[in-house]
């Protein structure tokens, strides 16, 4: 008997696309379906979450040449720095609007 094997080829750039694509979508749903009470906590979460995007991002726009990953991994690291400060404000106006004020 002979056997076939196929191999599929997929271009590496259209695998990350799609994971990219996939991850906008999915954000978009988890964010905008959280009710207002929990935004605070998620923005905190979040902060985490960029910070981890950040290292990854350093990692893609390293000293190599200049190519789009490095581009797009500049872009990141932008993108996840104002996610990061924009949460820490958005967090620390949260908190203080429980604070007890003084008379």
């Amino acid at each position: 008997m002979t056997e076939l094997a196929t191999e599929i080829v997929v271009n590496p750039f259209i695998q990350q696309f799609s994971v990219f694509v996939l991850a906008i979508f999915v954000g978009y749903y988890v964010v905008w379906s959280v009710t207002p009470a929990l935004h605070t906590p998620l923005m905190s979460v979040t902060n985490a979450i960029s910070s981890v995007i950040i290292v990854g991002a350093l990692i893609a726009a390293g000293p190599d040449g200049m190519n789009l990953s490095k581009i797009l991994g500049a872009v990141a690291i932008a993108l996840a720095a104002v996610n990061i400060f924009g949460g820490f404000a958005v967090t620390s106006r949260m908190l203080a609007m429980y604070k007890k004020k003084e008379k």
